[in-house]
């Protein structure tokens, strides 16, 4: 004879099934990365169809060059290639690096610069293996007299890279 489930067992179970039905399941293997890549690229269409152009190609190729500075350990000629398509640039208009009264903080407002895009693992065939959308945002120290767009805008591509390594 099988001995009864207690209420807790009975309870977990529900609250197992309900949140499943939520669509809170746990995923059992959701679209693990490769862990090894054959190349790399950026795409950048997106950013250049709203209106970026050389912008664009400045991101991208920031983007292209840390992907093979920051993946260099993770290349094999079998694996799938690792496609960056980014989507959306945000940058702060009025970069402040101040620290407020006297230093003392809560002074002034620094804003963020922030990339968003998806990394996908693309096999031989051009089949999708595995993808990570992903927004990187960090805080912009620099004058508003001297902005340095171009030099933000490598910034925030390498900050993208960096913490996509850590993700994947």
């Amino acid at each position: 004879m099988m001995p009864p489930f207690s209420r807790r067992t009975i309870l977990k179970a529900l609250a197992c099934a309900g949140l499943a039905g939520a669509g809170f399941a746990v995923p059992a293997r959701a679209q693990s990365f490769p862990q090894a890549f054959s190349s790399f690229s950026v795409d950048v269409s997106e950013l250049k169809a709203k209106g970026l152009g050389p912008f664009a190609d400045i991101i991208g190729a920031a983007a292209l060059d840390e992907l093979r500075r920051s993946f260099a350990d993770r290349t094999d000629p079998r694996g799938p290639r690792l496609v960056l398509r980014l989507t959306s640039v945000t940058m702060t208009a009025f970069p402040d690096n101040s620290s407020g009264y006297k230093g003392r903080g809560g002074g002034g407002n620094s804003g963020h610069d922030a990339l968003e895009g998806e990394a996908m693992a693309v096999g031989r065939r051009g089949e999708i293996l595995a993808s990570h959308p992903m927004l990187a945002v960090r805080d912009v120290n620099t004058s508003p007299l001297t902005p340095n767009e171009q030099g933000r805008a490598v910034e925030v591509a390498q900050h993208y890279v960096r913490w996509l390594r850590r993700q994947i």
